[in-house]
Order: structure tokens, then sequence, then C-alpha cells
């Protein structure tokens, strides 16, 4: 894929550097000149100088070959004009901005922001997570809502442990995206065997959680 960053901070450069290592094509646009030639000299990637919200810094950065656009600036306006350009100028297929403020993530998925990433509400997520005992963790929503990643622990009472992804009835519009077992990651097959104490990713509809809850871990005593 050709990918497009901009904003060229912490995060900005290692989300680039991790791509880099799958082969994808990069582009980045930073603000900060000198920012800008310390990651031309790290990850010899195209890095363009200048505001991403110009069009003329965005063609530079040639985002109309560009698969997808990640807007990861310190600043919430302008990541949402970067992905509007992107979409409604460049037809760019698929769009992602960083959430600085947690108040405007509604926003910006009304907006057409394909993935609003909330950073804080993530971070939240992740602590309550650990300190809760609730079955089913909702990780991240996208599609303006619609959508929703969830984690589901599978406890020894669970009817789904021992039993092959195939034979399992999930609801519509669900599927197992990966099982986490210990250390490692597994994507499901139809002959994978769930285990006891699998941490299942699945995509379901935000209408479905419950369904897919007692689906994977039985029927929710009140």
């Amino acid at each position: 894929m050709h990918i497009l960053i901009v904003g060229g901070g912490k995060v900005g450069y290692h989300l680039a550097k991790r791509l880099r290592t799958h082969k994808h094509v990069l582009s980045l646009i930073e603000k900060n000149e000198a920012i800008c030639h310390e990651i031309a000299r790290d990850l010899d990637i195209l890095v363009i100088h200048g505001d991403g919200c110009d069009q003329k810094t965005l063609e530079e950065a040639d985002i109309r070959h560009c698969d997808v656009v990640v807007a990861l600036t310190g600043d919430d306006e302008d990541n949402l004009i970067i992905c509007q350009l992107a979409k409604r100028v460049y037809r760019v297929l698929r769009t992602v901005a960083r959430v600085n403020d947690s108040d405007n993530e509604h926003c910006f998925s009304e907006l057409g922001v394909d993935v609003p990433v909330d950073s804080t509400e993530i971070i939240a997520r992740i602590i309550e997570e650990e300190v809760s005992f609730s079955d089913l963790v909702n990780l991240m929503t996208f599609k303006r809502g619609k959508l929703s990643i969830v984690r589901v622990d599978l406890d020894r009472n669970s009817p789904v442990v021992n039993k092959s992804v195939k034979d399992i009835r999930l609801p519509p519009n669900s599927v197992l995206v990966s099982i986490i077992r210990g250390e490692a990651v597994i994507v499901p097959q139809g002959d994978t065997i769930l285990q006891e104490r699998d941490d299942i990713i699945a995509l379901t509809l935000i209408e479905n959680e419950q369904q897919l809850l007692e689906s994977l871990v039985g029927k929710i005593k009140g």
C-alpha cells in the first residue's frame, strides 16, 4: 500500500518505522524542518517539509496515489481538514486520524473519518479492562459507531471451549478476528479449536455485542 502520514512526532515516526518494515510505500509530511531531516536520515522515506492542510504539500507527498492517509498532528482541526481533503478532493479510500480531545471523536466520525483513534480513550479502556471483571471489553468502534472490535475472555464454563470455529454459531455480521493464547496470536481457521483462557478478538455490529458475548461465554445470569 501507499500510505501518507501527516505529523512526524514520536507516534508518526514509530508508525512509519514499523510500516516500512512491512514493505509499504511511505511518505510523510512534517512542519518542523529539523524533524524532517532526522526522519529522512533514519528511515529513508519521502519526507516533505510543510503543512498537511495545504493541497500543494499533499500533492508533493504524492497523495493522488495513496491508499491510506493517517493524520497524526497535535491539532484536531488540522487532522480533520487533512482527512476531509484526502476523502473529498483526492478520493483516498481510507483515512485514519488521531483524536487529541475525546470530545471531538463523535465529530470525526460524523464527518467521515474512517478510523478516529482516541488515544486517551484507548488507554482508559485498557486500565478499565485490567481492574474490571467484565466478560466483554469494547476495544474500538468505527464506521460512525456501527461496528465494534471487542475482546472476550473464555473461561472453563464457556460453551465454545474445545469446539472448532466452524461449529460455533455467531450472530449476524460477526467474525472472529484473532485468538490470543498465551504469547501466541492465532488467526482462526474453520478447524481451529478454542481453548480455556483464550482471549478472542472479534468484529461485530454494535447492536450484536450482547449476542456475541452469549455465543462465546453463555447466557449471562442477572
